[in-house]
């Protein structure tokens, strides 16, 4: 593993050292201090990180393994999801073998609860937890750089601008994956760089091809070596975003001015909104490992697309966006018709679309009117891919 040092996760044996290091650290222990008593972090936040690090060694400072850590911390993962969602739901894990490793390509919604809620519905079920690909901007924060790397975390450069750079960084992330796969670690990864903040989920086809780059030498062909990853569709659907008027504001100051620029902090505080913020239903779908990859990135990622989209669980939120939002032929179309065109849609009782028609539009009153479009376009582009994916699987069976 020494070629992926600049990249990889701690190892077991690291484990101790970055416990020890975290539980030592003040901007940690004040951040672990504000979500356990946010009262005594305000008044008393000396005191408060006494009694915080006493209590993280007492639980956690015997660890020198990562799954050990990982299931220590199953709990108090379980109790964020239960106290951020109403529900979570998952289908798709009988297509998994729990004796293979599996490449994850998943729609990206969140910075930190999407791998989190793979991971956490993988081992709820009993299959080893994934490598988390994360992009190198989150590394800024130091406190959240630790906290990655023990969590399986790894690192995709980002903003290189030298091709030969470019090249080197993504042959190295290519030969981490392959390698991964190799001796039995699962991996998850984003399907293109930075989360889609207008709802549409499209697989970048240089990922694909960055998959390949370490591959070229051994004599595999595209196909063969992309189906030996074992690469699973993952499309994981929340009801609400907690960060929709924050993606939405980006949208609208991006088509007004040509760019947006990130203010200071801005990743950790849409971690944290994202994190501990209101999602609603959540539902991941695992869709069947890819054994019969096309021989080219750009079929790859289609096929990847089509199983995503087919796949997405269409929540009333993304229903009653659709139908205001009124821009697609067919999007005065009745619930019944979106449920009996695509298998992911319910049948919502009147009670539940008037709720979240009541939601959507506290959601909008809430936000600046130039925004309103973009929010609404978040919430229901799902629902136009899910149709155009399923009119496309009934066309092509006929």
């Amino acid at each position: 593993m020494q070629e992926f040092d600049a990249i990889r996760p701690y190892s077991d044996e690291e484990t101790g050292a970055a416990i020890h290091r975290l539980v030592n650290d003040q901007e940690f222990l004040d951040m672990v201090g504000r979500f356990k008593s946010p009262t005594l972090a305000r008044w008393v936040p000396a005191m408060l990180r006494v009694f915080v690090r006493r209590w993280l060694l007492s639980h956690f400072g015997n660890f020198s393994r990562i799954d050990d850590l990982q299931a220590g911390l199953s709990g108090y993962v379980g109790d964020l999801v239960d106290n951020t969602t109403t529900r979570v739901t998952t289908s798709g894990l009988e297509n998994l073998s729990k004796q293979s490793a599996h490449l994850f390509i998943s729609n990206h919604r969140d910075i930190v609860f999407d791998p989190m809620v793979v991971n956490y519905l993988l081992f709820q079920n009993g299959f080893h937890t994934t490598r988390i690909a994360i992009g190198d901007n989150l590394l800024a924060n130091r406190v959240f750089a630790e906290m990655m790397r023990l969590n399986k975390s790894f690192v995709v450069r980002r903003n290189m601008t030298s091709p030969r750079e470019m090249r080197d960084a993504y042959i190295t992330l290519s030969g981490f994956i392959n390698h991964s796969i190799d001796t039995n670690h699962s991996i998850w990864i984003a399907q293109r760089e930075g989360r889609a903040k207008d709802g549409l989920d499209f697989t970048d086809p240089a990922i694909i091809k960055m998959f390949y780059m370490s591959c070229k030498k051994s004599g595999l062909n595209f196909a063969e070596a992309m189906n030996r990853l074992h690469i699973v569709p993952v499309s994981i659907a929340y009801e609400y975003d907690p960060c929709d008027a924050d993606k939405a504001r980006e949208l609208e100051t991006r088509a007004r001015t040509g760019e947006y620029i990130k203010r200071e902090g801005e990743d950790t505080d849409q971690i944290m909104k994202g994190l501990t913020g209101f999602k609603g239903h959540v539902h991941v779908h695992f869709g069947a490992p890819i054994q019969d990859s096309p021989g080219n990135a750009k079929d790859l990622a289609a096929q990847i697309d089509r199983e995503m989209h087919a796949n997405y669980h269409l929540h009333a939120s993304n229903l009653v966006a659709y139908q205001q939002r009124g821009i697609h032929p067919d999007a005065h179309a009745s619930q019944e018709t979106v449920s009996d065109a695509v298998v992911t849609a319910e049948t919502w009782s009147p009670a539940e679309m008037a709720a979240a028609e009541a939601e959507m539009e506290r959601r909008l009153d809430a936000c600046d009117p130039a925004i309103r479009p973009y929010l609404l376009d978040m919430y229901a582009n799902p629902v136009v891919t899910a149709l155009e994916a399923n009119a496309e699987k009934t066309e092509g069976s006929r």
